[in-house]
């Protein structure tokens, strides 16, 4: 999952909106100091004291947005989740526009994503929904249903793809959809693990693209 502060990614597929009120902009601004810190050192070692801190605000404009802290990752994982789908969303749509065949539209897409990861102009800083899966002990039930849902809204995403793959291209040999489908997550995840203990921006990348030529060979494609 190529996961953001959105401004890290490419410029084609940022998000932009209508200019945010003087709350949004503090809401914003508590929520980025809090995934900074919470994906370098943890949700239990991230204080309320040191968000307020860093984001120049009181306890009681803390209070005003977030009920408690895991209100606060209840917010900071719905607003990652929706960047993370319109990263998504816009690489298929623009994947789809240049390919009417499923299999080289999936094969654009793939290659669009390896894009991405090639423009971040430095290590990628960690991904919030693995931060909540390694210390789900941390987070009340909420967060963590809406941590599994959004799983399984990548596999499903991807297995559907694949399936509209496999009605007009026969795989090569026998194949687990649903796992090639989690094979995005798979990747993407360890990618980013592998990428940072090597100390090498471009791994995303080249994995995502290594990804890619194992689904052209299943399928065939030339």
């Amino acid at each position: 999952m190529v996961d953001k502060v959105i401004e890290k990614t490419a410029p084609a597929v940022q998000l932009r909106g209508a200019p945010q009120t003087k709350g949004e902009r503090t809401r914003s601004r508590i929520l980025d100091v809090a995934y900074d810190a919470i994906v370098h050192k943890g949700f239990a070692a991230t204080s309320i004291d040191e968000l307020v801190e860093a984001a120049g605000i009181t306890k009681s404009g803390f209070f005003y947005h977030f009920k408690d802290k895991n209100d606060l990752a209840r917010q900071l994982l719905e607003r990652f989740l929706a960047e993370d789908c319109e990263i998504l969303d816009t690489l298929e749509r623009r994947a789809r526009a240049l390919a009417d065949d499923p299999l080289q539209s999936f094969l654009i897409f793939l290659n669009l994503y390896a894009e991405v990861m090639d423009e971040m102009p430095e290590l990628h800083p960690g991904c919030l929904v693995a931060t909540i899966t390694y210390q789900e002990q941390m987070f009340d039930a909420a967060v963590r249903e809406m941590n599994a849902e959004s799983v399984i809204a990548l596999r499903l995403r991807f297995a559907n793809w694949l399936e509209q793959i496999a009605e007009k291209h026969e795989p090569r040999m026998p194949v687990d959809l649903t796992a090639l489908a989690d094979n995005v997550t798979v990747i993407v995840e360890g990618a980013i693990i592998l990428s940072k203990a090597l100390n090498d921006r471009a791994l995303m990348g080249r994995h995502m693209r290594l990804f890619r030529d194992h689904v052209k060979f299943v399928f065939g494609a030339a």
